[in-house]
């Protein structure tokens, strides 16, 4: 257990009203007195704040006009004494107080590890640290409300409940094999064994069928913007992003590379990219746009394809079609203030069931139904995020993956009759796979590429 002390700016760099410095560790009150005039930091009661000024030491001149925040431990994030600093908001100010932090005696933390330190120190479990980060990187309300519910320790909680389930059972069977002369014990290991493993299966399968709608919150829909050169993919984007992000003009292949943005529909983020116009062309750069943006199809959850309501199908519309006939797609049928000329019944025929939406979009009709389709084809409507726990992180998401495999062996070995201590491997590996999701059996080298994800100060 690391027994230094860390510091770090916890407040984003930039001009601001106020900046904090947090320190971290067994010398941070001592640290923090060093530099501060005011009241004795180290006899003043846990959990208050203190005005005062920081002064260099090396100068005896004033430093900072700050706010400094006692808090001992255990009773901190970090179950260590914690001090935050709070000063004025410029790279300059916020600067010099770190690096006068620093020169009593601080080292730098590294990323994320504050609350590495609060994992290890039990405050917190490991799905709980990472859903520190998912609700920093949050771009929606119910992507925050997920991550704070895993915060919380709501998937935690459920987790610990299936491992002792797991653990009772092999426990079960630990007797049996110390006690073969009762024949009772063995049958019942036999039946509780089916049952409990039927009852874990069950949950975890569950939690695999959200983990789909809980990873699209945390990380967002894919969503590509495709169509012909100049048939509105950039008024689109402007649209649903309400600013303009994207060039707007008469001229095909304005669109030259991948404009992307996030954008919030109905409580769900789209990463959103407006693609080149995808076309046969001789301009150099823009056939690199349409490579580009063949690439992006590939990667995308969702297609919003764009046609022009003033002009007939075209083979190049027909192509766009073919390319994205396995794909989630909406169809767009942009302007719809020019005269018809497009055969919608085509289109419905092209689109094969999926939804067709007609937008004037210059004008702003149709983003509300088109907002709707988008939030049916993932959610049916609306999301859920108050009683049900979603599963957000790949990580999980693949260990989830692993110990319903190994609890499906299980349960083919009982129905195989195959001896029940054999049964109990694949029934330990359930166990420990789930251990490595709250972090009770992983590796410290998975822990530390963890925590290096997470930004500095946190």
């Amino acid at each position: 257990m690391d027994t230094d002390t860390i510091t770090a700016i916890s407040t984003p760099i930039g001009e601001g009203a106020i900046a904090i410095v947090r320190l971290s560790g067994p010398e941070a009150v001592k640290i923090s007195n060093k530099l501060f005039q005011g009241n004795d930091l180290t006899s003043v009661n846990s959990h208050t704040i203190h005005y005062g000024k920081i002064i260099d030491p090396s100068t005896s001149e004033v430093a900072e006009e700050v706010m400094v925040t006692i808090m001992r431990g255990p009773r901190t994030f970090t179950r260590e004494d914690v001090v935050e600093i709070n000063c004025h908001g410029g790279l300059a100010s916020v600067n010099r107080l770190l690096e006068l932090v620093l020169a009593e005696g601080a080292r730098l933390a590294e990323p994320g590890e504050f609350t590495k330190r609060a994992f290890l120190n039990g405050r917190i479990d490991l799905s709980q640290a990472e859903a520190v980060m998912d609700l920093i990187r949050a771009k929606t309300d119910k992507a925050m409300n997920v991550a704070l519910k895993q915060m919380d320790g709501r998937l935690s909680k459920l987790i610990q409940s299936l491992r002792q389930e797991l653990l009772e059972t092999v426990a079960h069977v630990e007797v049996n094999i110390d006690y073969p002369e009762y024949d009772d014990v063995e049958e019942m290991t036999l039946e509780m064994m089916v049952k409990k493993t039927n009852q874990v299966y069950v949950e975890i399968e569950r939690l695999l069928q959200m983990a789909k709608q809980g990873k699209i919150l945390r990380e967002g829909i894919s969503t590509a913007i495709i169509g012909r050169p100049n048939v509105g993919k950039s008024s689109l984007m402007n649209a649903l992003v309400h600013e303009n992000k994207a060039i707007v003009t008469d001229i095909p292949g304005t669109t030259r590379d991948a404009i992307e943005e996030y954008v919030n529909i109905r409580g769900v983020p789209l990463r959103l990219v407006d693609t080149a116009g995808i076309r046969e062309t001789e301009d150099i750069v823009e056939r690199i746009g349409v490579e580009k943006s063949r690439q992006v199809l590939k990667e995308s959850d969702l297609i919003l394809l764009v046609l022009n309501y003033g002009e007939e199908l075209t083979k190049e519309d027909l192509n766009l079609f073919k390319v994205v006939e396995d794909l989630d797609i909406i169809v767009i049928v942009n302007k719809t203030d020019l005269d018809q000329k497009i055969d919608i019944d085509k289109i419905k025929h092209y689109a094969n069931g999926r939804p067709v939406i007609t937008t004037a979009l210059i004008e702003e009709v149709g983003i509300d139904a088109l907002e709707t389709a988008i939030a049916d084809t993932f959610f049916a409507g609306e999301l859920d995020v108050g009683d049900l726990t979603y599963v957000s992180n790949v990580r999980h998401i693949q260990l989830l993956k692993q110990a319903l495999q190994s609890l499906t062996d299980a349960i083919n070995g009982i129905e195989d009759k195959m001896p029940i201590d054999l049964v109990q491997i694949d029934v330990t590996r359930t166990w420990e796979l789930l251990g490595e999701i709250v972090g009770d059996t992983v590796q410290e080298s998975l822990i530390d590429q963890l925590f290096s994800q997470f930004c500095l100060g946190k």
